[in-house]
């Protein structure tokens, strides 16, 4: 494999894949999707364009150490025949994406890498929800499940992906801090569900969610 392109497709809604990343992703040898136990989300996302591709799947397990994974995913992509391929990542690459770790071992062996903005899963939940992320002035916020104060209690609003770590002490610490929030679950998808209750969203067990918190008062 010559190059290599990592491609964000959005947080769900294949209408969200930019113009440059589908012209990729057909132009494209061979198209490279990341798993976990069996699953693609981000192959799912782009299965109306890649019918007529040859797909190669690389098993990276969430939760688990896949430094070795990462190493053999890099030799297999440069051992693929052909120009070009891509691969698929949710949101965007630079973005608490797979492709990141990916990036520096195909970097180790001289396999060429770009990376391809994508619409990340809370960009499109504050439109979704009309909730801003940032006015002039402010400071945003965002983490992966686990929140740091000093960071909180100097930003108007925050982003906290993979809620499912401890979703009632996420809340708590919004509460505590002068936050509102919303839930947003499967974003952009068909199975898309917005929760304000708290309740509700303690209840909810989806591993595909997230929650913006913006402080009152503040637009």
């Amino acid at each position: 494999m010559k190059k290599i392109y990592g491609i964000g497709v959005g947080p769900g809604d294949k209408e969200l894949i930019t113009l440059k990343g589908y012209r990729l992703i057909r132009e494209a040898d061979v198209i490279f999707a990341p798993k976990s136990k069996g699953i693609s989300t981000a192959l799912k996302i782009a299965e109306e364009f890649i019918s007529d591709k040859k797909i190669v799947e690389l098993e990276f397990p969430m939760g688990e150490d896949n430094s070795s994974r990462y190493k053999e995913a890099a030799e297999i992509i440069r051992k693929t025949s052909g120009e070009t391929g891509a691969f698929l990542t949710l949101g965007d690459p630079m973005v608490y994406s797979t492709f990141i770790y990916l990036l520096s071992e195909l970097d180790k062996i001289g396999v060429n890498a770009e990376a391809i903005p994508g619409i990340t899963s809370f960009g499109a939940a504050s439109n979704i929800t009309k909730t801003p992320l940032t006015l002039k002035g402010d400071n945003f916020y965002l983490c992966d499940g686990e929140i740091n104060l000093d960071i909180l209690k100097n930003s108007q609003s925050v982003a906290v992906l993979k809620t499912y770590k401890d979703k009632k002490k996420i809340l708590s610490i919004l509460e505590e801090n002068g936050f509102e929030y919303v839930y947003v679950k499967r974003c952009s998808t068909e199975n898309e569900v917005i929760l304000r209750d708290r309740t509700a969203i303690l209840e909810d067990k989806d591993y595909l969610s997230l929650i913006i918190g913006r402080r009152r008062n503040n637009g």
